[in-house]
């Protein structure tokens, strides 16, 4: 479990200093930020959305065999 979390840790690290970094270079014009951070938003959902269908799914249909004694 404690791999887990440091796992989470740097992959939430990683995302901020992106996110940094695409912000710096909106405020400085080098890209056009009102277009990247609407893609950055419509694949955060469909990444969201993907994730809660995979947990629905495991929580569902892999708890409930690994349960059931034979």
């Amino acid at each position: 479990m404690d791999t887990m979390k440091k796992a989470v840790s740097y992959i939430l690290i990683a995302c901020v200093l992106m996110f940094t970094i695409v912000a710096i270079l909106g405020i400085w014009d080098i890209i056009d930020l009102e277009n990247v951070m609407m893609n950055t938003i419509f694949s955060l959902i469909v990444i969201f959305a993907a994730s809660a269908i995979i947990l629905f799914i495991y929580t569902v249909f892999l708890k409930d065999s690994e349960n059931q004694k034979p």
